[in-house]
């Protein structure tokens, strides 16, 4: 029996509205398409949220909200990583500043409490400066919303424990981790003949340096750990909107335009994803032109 539709985009209106009154929960699948080695498809960090929610409303209950591929990138200290890891190639980069990446999330927010979801799981399957300031956004932006709001973005791929045989970790980024992964949920997305032979000088396109040793079973015992991971986390946020028991508001897009006045922006400063780099990149790199963030206060 093939299993149901849970992508909102190819769902019809009837199965939208069942699948709310069944399990009012919505997932967020967030990434971009960014430099993963030549092993990688560029759209990885948004493929493995994206293929992870799946799973887990197919097997739990919940929709899948379209996929954010427009994520932060080239500003402040990314731009030094892109320069070490990247250098000046053509990136192929869905980016966006920080705090154009905030609103937007504070605009799909909005559109979550006003459809009655009683629970939305935001999954970034990139990582960066932004990270420590996603749960700080998402506190600000539940004071204003009765869908209760959680932030699935732990330490490593999405999962705190490694799944390979031996003990030397998830790697680092488009390592054997990440690529592992990937080729759990999109296998067509990984090809590990176009990475170098040892000793080719780099950086090749920001691969990671084992990412010849991925292994697509421990992709796909990570892939299990991750979305039983989010069913856990679907559960307890309906319980905690059954104990709640919270006042929803109809939020207009000028409700949202306050709130990111006069909650947001006095925190926007303080966001790690808005600091100024120590470092200045060469002036003759790529990355240098947007590495500069300009006060947004």
């Amino acid at each position: 029996m093939p299993k149901r539709e849970v992508r909102w985009e190819l769902m019809f209106p009837d199965e939208l509205n069942a699948a709310l009154a069944k399990f009012p929960v919505v997932y967020m699948p967030y990434g971009l398409c960014e430099p993963h080695g030549p092993q990688n498809v560029l759209g990885c960090d948004a493929l493995r949220p994206e293929g992870h929610m799946r799973l887990a409303a197919e097997e739990y209950g919940g929709i899948v909200m379209p996929t954010t591929y427009w994520h932060c990138h080239e500003a402040g200290t990314s731009a030094n990583w892109g320069h070490r890891t990247i250098g000046n190639h053509r990136t192929w980069l869905t980016s966006v500043p920080p705090w154009m990446f905030f609103k937007n999330m504070a605009y799909h927010i909005r559109a979550m409490e006003v459809l009655g979801f009683h629970g939305a799981i935001i999954f970034s399957g990139h990582a960066g400066p932004h990270s420590p300031d996603i749960p700080v956004f998402l506190e600000i932006m539940q004071r204003h919303v009765a869908t209760r709001l959680h932030c699935h973005m732990p330490i490593g791929m999405g999962t705190a424990e490694s799944r390979f045989e031996d003990d030397a970790g998830l790697g680092g980024h488009a390592g054997r981790g990440e690529t592992s992964l990937l080729w759990s949920v999109t296998p067509g997305g990984v090809d590990l003949t176009r990475i170098p032979p040892a000793g080719t000088p780099g950086p090749h396109f920001a691969m990671g340096d084992d990412a010849v040793d991925s292994d697509r079973r421990a992709g796909e015992r990570m892939h299990a750990d991750i979305v039983a991971s989010l069913g856990a986390s679907a559960q307890e946020l309906l319980a905690e909107y059954d104990r709640v028991q919270p006042t929803r508001k109809t939020l207009t897009f000028a409700d949202v335009e306050d709130i990111w006045e006069a909650d947001v922006l006095p925190e926007l400063k303080k966001f790690s994803s808005m600091q100024q780099s120590p470092e200045p990149v060469p002036e003759d790199s790529y990355w240098r032109a947007n590495q500069h963030i300009p006060d947004r206060g």
